[in-house]
């Protein structure tokens, strides 16, 4: 294609991960008794060198002299070296074939191992300029041409002179030599390439930094891998989510920015605007006013169970997908609920107490064991469920209520209404979700139909219980032990104290709202979620979304997938297939699922199409968002 456009790439830690003589150092030094220390010196040499703090002839020299190589050892480098170019560069091969003319690879490296490694990429031999390495009669590197002008400062600046390119010219690469060809006068822009290595004296004299080669594609229009640079999606985590989830976002390469505690509305609001991902745990609520600022915003990653802090429905009107983590910390959640039951039947919570204060009181009365007793599932979700198997393995006697049809497990015992599990029960324990209509689901009526000294717990959410009805409960014997994980109102972080009616009450144990809050839990969800999240932003997959049609895709393969989200409305589908047919546009496959506000559609098209189809696609009435995948 027409192109006025010269790109001037470096080689090590551009279009490699690596500095080459690094792994020629980690070969030929394999068996060295200085092996270590020799590599540790490479290293600093070549960061003296990339920094402009040691001459570049100097950084060659010293080098080389470290290395003690030979040309058979070049074959092996160079194998190394095909393993390790710059993922963004190995993505983008198309790139490099199409634009081969215009490409120059200038490096103050070594031609040896250069030309094998770029020509393997379609790119020309005639177009490299590097070192040279001088080899004795034995084929060991004894020192480099002299006489090549890329073995002197400012070599890669006197090339360029040479080469007396026309039209715009571009230079990437991630060392201070790079950036002597912009001061010079010989390039219109310089982006400091730091996809592998990020060098602060080189970044703050450069043009435009390049977090990968996608991104100096995106803002020259020109053939890419990825319709939209990862770089440019900003992600915002809130509430301290694991480190697992952090280091999965960031190494897919968004831009990650994290917080330990969660937001209020007002902050939330604020911040939101240039947010393309948001991650929150249950602290955080995304309201309406929130997402009216959130104009960017793709995915929400609910790294907990319940989604009761997100309006669904206005992420919905919105085109913003919602994925949480259903069964990540089930286990956890459901053994705290029987180390609970447990602790409760046996007042160990208040002998405990007396035993710090020095008091010995050796008795049994007030301790049952567990077998035999009745247990009193309230919503048989994941957890329920699994509550119910843990529990009846113990000797408990299991039965459940919930309000969607569900399957008894083992022995468990379904019940009809809520009134008669109350009534039946020894011990009950909440596991319901948030929604609005189980606010104060349990309340004086249904504490005065409990039996006397029944045992009771809450690991659900806060508002599913009046509290002064449970205090009254507990004060009056009615509920002989409580435990209570979640509470209406929580602080937003550690430092911020903890007031509620329950505290100071016999037999009662209260706990931060950790109820899936283990190592393994935390990792499990962390885990889970930033994989849906990548999953739907490198494919369109909307599995286990809690508020989007799902659809779980093939993988895209030599083709372009259409994302067209819309209000649910008839006929929509067939202008979206009049508008290819308009423009001549074969549909390689196509899938559809609605549900009662919006539609989501996936096109996968074949490569030639115009940019007016995007267009025209966009424009299509009742269109809520729309987004192309390359």
């Amino acid at each position: 294609m027409p192109n006025n456009k010269k790109f001037i790439i470096d080689f090590d830690s551009t279009f490699t991960q690596v500095e080459a003589l690094d792994i020629l150092g980690e070969i030929s030094l394999e068996n060295h008794p200085e092996r270590d220390d020799r590599l540790e010196k490479i290293k600093e040499v070549t960061d003296l060198g990339m920094e402009g703090r040691l001459t570049l002839r100097e950084s060659i020299e010293q080098r080389i002299s470290i290395l003690e190589a030979n040309r058979g050892q070049i074959d092996e480098l160079v194998k190394a070296l095909k393993k390790k170019v710059s993922k963004s560069f190995d993505r983008n091969q198309e790139f490099f074939a199409e634009n081969a003319e215009d490409i120059f690879i200038i490096s103050n490296g070594f031609k040896d191992f250069i030309v094998p490694v770029v020509t393997s990429f379609g790119l020309k031999e005639e177009n490299v300029f590097a070192n040279e390495f001088v080899y004795d009669e034995k084929g060991n590197i004894i020192d480099f041409n002299r006489d090549n002008i890329l073995s002197q400062n400012n070599g890669k600046a006197a090339t360029i002179k040479k080469l007396e390119l026309t039209g715009d010219i571009f230079v990437i690469g991630d060392g201070y030599t790079d950036y002597e060809i912009k001061a010079a006068g010989l390039a219109n822009r310089f982006y400091a390439f730091t996809e592998n290595v990020d060098r602060p004296s080189v970044t703050a004299m450069a043009d435009h930094i390049a977090p990968s080669l996608d991104e100096i594609l995106y803002v020259n229009k020109m053939n890419k891998k990825y319709s939209y640079p990862k770089s440019r999606i900003n992600v915002l985590l809130l509430e301290n989510v694991h480190p697992v989830g952090i280091e999965m976002l960031q190494h897919e390469g968004y831009n990650v920015e994290t917080y330990s505690s969660a937001m209020s509305e007002d902050e939330l609001a604020e911040k939101i605007q240039n947010v393309s991902i948001l991650g929150i745990r249950s602290k955080t609520n995304v309201t309406a006013k929130v997402l009216e600022n959130a104009n960017r915003l793709m995915a929400i990653g609910a790294f907990c169970i319940g989604t009761n802090q997100i309006d669904l429905e206005t992420c919905q009107e919105k085109g913003i997908a919602v994925f949480n983590a259903p069964f990540s910390n089930t286990r956890s959640v459901v053994e705290l609920a029987i180390a609970e039951i447990i602790f409760l039947m046996r007042n160990i919570s208040d002998k405990s107490r007396l035993m710090h204060e020095g008091k010995w009181d050796k008795s049994a009365n007030g301790s049952f064991e567990i077998r035999g007793k009745k247990l009193g599932i309230i919503g048989y979700g994941n957890i329920g469920a699994q509550l119910s198997v843990l529990a009846e393995n113990l000797g408990l006697d299991v039965y459940y209520y919930d309000v969607i049809e569900k399957l008894a497990l083992s022995n468990a015992t379904k019940l009809n209404s809520l009134d008669e599990l109350l009534k039946v029960a020894d011990i009950v324990t909440l596991h319901v979700d948030g929604r609005p209509e189980n606010k104060n689901l349990i309340g004086e009526r249904e504490f005065d139909l409990m039996k006397g000294g029944a045992v009771f717990l809450n690991l659900s959410r806060g508002h599913v219980v009046d509290v002064k009805a449970l205090k009254k409960a507990v004060e009056s014997g009615k509920v002989r032990g409580t435990a209570v994980d979640v509470f209406p109102q929580e602080p937003k972080n550690n430092e911020e104290p903890f007031e509620s009616d329950l505290k100071g009450l016999p037999n009662t144990i209260l706990t931060p709202h950790i109820g899936g809050s283990t190592l393994e839990a935390q990792q499990n969800i962390a885990q889970f979620v930033p994989n849906k999240i990548i999953d739907y932003i490198n494919t369109g997959n909307t599995f286990n979304s809690v508020n989007f049609p799902n659809i779980q895709l093939p993988f895209l393969k030599d083709a372009h997938r259409l994302i067209h989200i819309h209000q649910n409305a008839p006929g929509v589908l067939a202008k979206i297939n009049q508008t290819l047919a308009n423009y001549e546009i074969n549909i390689v496959g196509q899938y559809l699922k609605t549900n009662e506000k919006i539609g989501y559609v996936i096109t996968d098209i074949n490569k030639k199409y115009s940019n007016e189809v995007i267009e025209a696609l966009k424009k299509i009435e009742g269109t809520i968002r729309f987004r192309v995948l390359y």
